[in-house]
């Protein structure tokens, strides 16, 4: 699947995610920077090392490959987030808290795209589609978006503890509609304390 990414080289590639996600795209970019900005600050270091992955991944070649390969199943391990090597994702990615995330191959994501902790973006049932995401999306904490075929469109957030598995259209906010029931302490049944008469 094309994306507007293509033109540009494995390189080039790494180095426009890197910067945009570490420095800031207004800041000039040196290696030397983003070096210490790695040391510094630990809530950037899973995306570096996982672009690194993605960049030797990508380029293929044995070596290449099982390099890629064993850093994604490290950094995998000590950041609990698991995202498939031949999925792509532009640059200024974030993650809002390192826990419970899965991103599968198929998915194929645009600029700007944040996702909150335990979500995943999933296959339904192995098959020849994507799952496209565009520009500025936000994904909520706690969300399910399980496919084998749909697009999200640009500008779009999904709300926390949403369950998605259609197309949505550009700049709009899904979320699933939840209702509370509260009730006094006083009409609780005297043989609830256990909890089964609210059951």
């Amino acid at each position: 699947m094309e994306n507007k990414y293509s033109a540009l080289t494995h390189y080039e590639f790494l180095r426009l995610c890197i910067h945009s996600e570490t420095l800031g795209l207004e800041r000039e970019f040196t290696w030397g920077r983003v070096f210490r900005r790695y040391l510094r600050n630990r809530h950037i270091r899973f995306q570096i090392k996982w672009r690194f992955a993605h960049y030797f991944y990508a380029k293929g070649g044995k070596f290449n490959v099982k390099f890629a390969n064993w850093l994604n199943d490290r950094i995998t391990e000590r950041y609990n987030v698991e995202i498939g090597l031949s999925a792509m994702i532009g640059p200024g990615f974030r993650i809002g808290h390192h826990n419970g995330i899965v991103i599968a191959s198929i998915a194929r994501i645009g600029s700007n795209f944040m996702i909150s902790q335990n979500t995943t973006i999933g296959i339904k049932d192995k098959g020849d589609g994507f799952i496209v995401i565009g520009d500025n999306v936000k994904i909520g904490a706690n969300s399910c978006i399980i496919s084998d075929n749909m697009k999200i469109g640009n500008n779009v957030i999904v709300g926390a503890q949403t369950f998605l598995n259609k197309d949505l259209a550009d700049d709009v906010i899904c979320f699933t509609k939840r209702e509370y029931t509260i009730i006094a302490r006083s009409d609780v049944p005297e043989n609830a304390a256990s909890g089964d008469a609210l059951r």
